[in-house]
């Protein structure tokens, strides 16, 4: 195949800034890596702006690591981190952004479903003051068991956080820098950037974009995922509603079950003097006693995430391992 692309002339500081980084993660993409890198580099070279790839070998087992170096030698401007193994597209993009230079991010599949001539319609929108663009798979090339999970999936995020997109899941975003840096992505919480960054008071917006059918390779994705997904949705409505006090958010809690303690064992005692009724005649004093439990579990599970939170802003490490990088 021809590349799209020639030898870097630019040369240039590593750690001088650029304007737009775009962050591939990858696992396994060998059949379609260097024809995906080409249709980016071939939009990019339009664009009067000084750009960087860096592509995230996320511990593949192919030659995708190989081909990574190949178009490093040939252009610096695609950098490339390798994983030590495979730690997850969280990960992948966790290291990508934290590596990147760019005043501009923006995140892509590696798999040529993304289309790259989007990457200036996000520009664009990104341009009118937005923080996150966000891509809307609207008409959406992937199989009948791949799309209808993925729609009760986002009602669902939709519904219970009140953040509303049409398309959580979709890797192709553009942000601004100095948003997205200030996020901590962990575990598989990359479907969450948006709910992420709407806690921190960031402007979201929508875009509908061209989406393509897989041509080789294989989905890393299933319906197996749900529950990654649901576990992932309930860390991100807690730190939707609480993220630097959660004692605020268990205290509700705990409150509430003093308050219902309080109640029934009150009411046990009334009903105890007055219809002189045996304490076993009734579930009062149970239920008062086991909504005092609950309510001690809330108040102890708030001053431990209290001091949790505290350590975690003090001291956070990456939640990968890079064995080696190439031009970072």
């Amino acid at each position: 195949m021809t590349t799209l692309w020639a030898p870097d002339i630019g040369g240039g500081d590593l750690n001088q800034v650029t304007d737009l980084s775009v962050v591939l993660p990858i696992y396994n993409e060998e059949s379609c890596l260097r024809q995906s890198i080409d249709e980016i580099v071939s939009v990019l070279m339009n664009l009067e702006l000084s750009w960087e790839i860096i592509g995230v070998d996320d511990g593949s087992r192919d030659k995708s690591t190989e081909i990574l170096r190949n178009m490093n030698a040939v252009d610096s401007r695609i950098k490339v981190i390798s994983f030590r193994t495979n730690f997850g597209q969280t990960a992948a993009m966790a290291a990508g952004i934290a590596f990147a230079s760019g005043n501009t991010i923006i995140t892509m599949d590696a798999d040529g479903q993304n289309d790259p001539a989007e990457i200036p319609r996000l520009l664009n929108c990104l341009a009118n003051g937005a923080d996150l663009v966000s891509g809307w798979r609207q008409s959406r090339k992937d199989t009948f068991s791949r799309r209808i999970p993925s729609r009760i999936a986002n009602w669902i995020i939709r519904r219970t956080t009140g953040v509303y997109l049409h398309d959580y899941g979709c890797s192709l975003k553009a942000f601004r820098s100095e948003v997205i840096k200030d996020v901590s992505l962990i575990g598989e919480m990359h479907r969450m950037i948006p709910i992420l960054i709407s806690i921190n008071g960031g402007t979201i917006v929508e875009l509908s974009v061209n989406h393509r059918p897989r041509t080789s390779g294989a989905s890393k994705y299933g319906i197996l995922r749900t529950p990654r997904v649901i576990a992932d949705l309930l860390v991100a409505k807690f730190l939707l509603v609480s993220t630097t006090k959660p004692m605020h958010y268990f205290g509700m809690f705990a409150i509430g079950g003093l308050l219902v303690s309080l109640f029934s064992g009150g009411t046990a005692l009334w009903l105890k003097v007055l219809d002189q009724k045996d304490f076993v005649e009734t579930p009062l004093p149970l239920l008062s006693v086991f909504a005092l439990m609950f309510a001690s579990l809330a108040f102890l599970s708030g001053l431990l995430a209290e001091l949790l939170v505290r350590i975690y802003f003090q001291q956070v490490g990456p939640p990968y391992k890079i064995r080696w990088t190439l031009g970072l």
